[in-house]
């Protein structure tokens, strides 16, 4: 990507539609069969493109919907299919089913708390050329570009400084860096890390930025912090054996990983390069949980591998106690946001 810095949103970098699921107005949605799937090491690549999800859809998907639990939070949803593509909005807990569609969308998605509902605004990293944050429900706001190559992952710290992780540069060196924004704001700063490929990052309630990905030939998990004030990532060992790097992200008491080999949530007690594990939480059912996104009480799993959306307790973890039914496209990103209150 050549472009840099910030750019406040002048034109349709998206076609955006406030609509049912069913739509006839609505583009085509591409379909999970239309997909290519090849594995480069580890890393799968769709039609090209690596992506962060750990294997390809089921080719059977799950179409049951377990009936919601019915409480008074009024929020948005968000799964982000195959970058590039779409965003499908939900409304949970009032309804399971799709309600609106934000189109050129897809990848991941981070708000601007470290877990729980953004407040009312959240994050796409979209694509090559789309790091965008829109105003909820589906307003975009502004964007910024990176100068380096594929943009995987985001988080906010409590500042609001934006940390946007890198997949892979075909073109040259910068793969697994970390471009850091300011405030949101300008063309960010670069800091390598040791991955060869970033996945996710999360911040924790001190400014400490944590991310993982394949290191060595894309092949081994690491996690990597930099800590709050420095210029330089460190390993960070794990007391348990991670299968493959999965979202990070705080749950109000310990820094997570989920493990997208195994959809279990690692919760984590950080001291210096040492993580101890401290409790796991099983995702019965899950088939791989590409991106998560924690809120209390809650969890909620782009599912890659049964092509939907799922809700599970947190911390108890079982089975989901809620299915999004919609159109998915290899569903890599969830996250979620307040609607503004009139």
């Amino acid at each position: 990507m050549n472009m840099t810095g910030l750019v406040k949103y002048a034109g349709p970098l998206v076609a955006l539609a406030m609509c049912s699921a069913c739509g006839g107005g609505s583009p085509v949605a591409p379909s999970n069969a239309a997909l290519s799937f090849q594995y480069v090491g580890r890393t799968l690549s769709v039609n090209g493109r690596l992506v962060t999800a750990a294997r390809p859809p089921n080719p059977v998907p799950r179409l049951a919907t377990i009936v919601p639990e019915r409480h008074g939070d009024k929020h948005f949803e968000y799964i982000f299919s195959d970058y590039e593509t779409y965003a499908s909005i939900f409304d949970y807990p009032k309804s399971t089913k799709q309600i609106g569609t934000i189109y050129g969308d897809g990848g991941q998605g981070c708000t601007n708390v470290l877990y729980g509902y953004g407040q009312k605004t959240f994050w796409n990293i979209g694509g090559d050329t789309q790091i965008t944050e829109y105003k909820v429900p589906q307003t975009p706001i502004k964007t910024l570009s990176d100068s380096i190559g594929a943009p995987s992952s985001c988080a906010m710290n409590a500042r609001g400084d934006l940390a946007v992780g890198i997949l892979y540069n075909n073109s040259g060196p910068g793969g697994g860096d970390i471009i850091i924004f300011k405030h949101a704001r300008g063309s960010g700063t670069a800091y390598t890390t040791p991955l060869d490929e970033e996945f996710f990052d999360g911040y924790d309630p001190q400014g400490n930025l944590f991310a993982d990905g394949f290191t060595g030939d894309r092949s081994g998990f690491e996690l990597i912090e930099l800590p709050k004030g420095s210029n330089k990532f460190q390993t960070i060992t794990t007391s348990n054996v991670v299968q493959f790097p999965g979202s990070v992200q705080w749950d109000g008491k310990y820094l997570t990983v989920v493990d997208q080999g195994t959809n279990a949530v690692y919760q984590y007690n950080v001291s210096g390069t040492q993580a101890t594990l401290k409790g796991t939480v099983t995702l019965s059912g899950a088939g791989d949980c590409a991106q998560t996104w924690i809120v209390r009480g809650l969890i909620y799993c782009a599912d890659n591998y049964n092509t939907d959306g799922e809700v599970f307790k947190y911390p108890a973890g079982g089975s989901a106690i809620a299915v999004f039914t919609g159109n998915f496209v290899f569903p890599l990103g969830v996250t979620v946001a307040e609607r503004p209150r009139h």
